[in-house]
């Protein structure tokens, strides 16, 4: 047998395992909200909405017509504290402008969750359903495809998706503040 013909079959095998492993890196959308384990591979787009890296976002933060919207979760209170040990929140950093609304991004909510999101959501962008809406977390967080893909259902139609959120932000040379979550 030639070289050849020896340098061919490995060549394309090589070529079968780096698309097989390429493959495995595109994350497919759910049909629905995505459930569990939210800290994994995200996909690369929200279907309706627009996708956009640090230095797009901080072009639509300083033209102050954005709403931008940080949906990482709020830390819960361990459930057995002993009796008079004082809970603190740890702090949570954004983007400075950023409105904090935790827990929004799961794909199950609550009616209480549901209702406060929504609220929140009429309330940044005074009702109007075309104001640019940009959700994020954290690289490899769900919770902003969630949360997106709610807004989108609820007619936004103008949804922005910094999918890389904070840490792509911080990659990017740009400062974060502490967070407070609105009330």
């Amino acid at each position: 047998m030639s070289a050849v013909c020896r340098v061919l079959p490995a060549a394309a095998l090589f070529l079968a395992l780096s698309m097989a492993a390429r493959a495995a890196e595109d994350v497919l959308e759910p049909q629905g909200y995505r459930l569990d384990e939210y800290r994994r591979p995200v996909p690369k787009t929200l279907t309706g909405a627009r996708v956009i890296g640090a230095d797009e976002a901080e072009t639509l933060l300083k033209d102050g017509k954005t709403v931008f919207i940080d949906v990482f979760p709020r830390a819960p209170k361990p459930p057995n504290l002993p009796a008079g040990t004082v809970w603190r929140d740890p702090t949570h950093m954004t983007i400075a402008g950023a409105h904090w609304l935790p827990n929004v991004g799961y794909g199950l909510l609550s009616a209480d969750f549901e209702t406060y999101f929504k609220s929140r959501l009429e309330a940044l962008t005074g009702r109007d359903l075309a104001r640019p809406v940009v959700f994020f977390c954290l690289k490899d967080c769900w919770m902003s495809w969630n949360a997106g893909k709610r807004a989108l259902a609820w007619g936004y139609g103008n949804v922005i998706w910094f999918s890389e959120g904070t840490d792509a932000w911080q990659e990017a040379g740009f400062d974060l503040v502490k967070a407070e979550p609105m009330p």
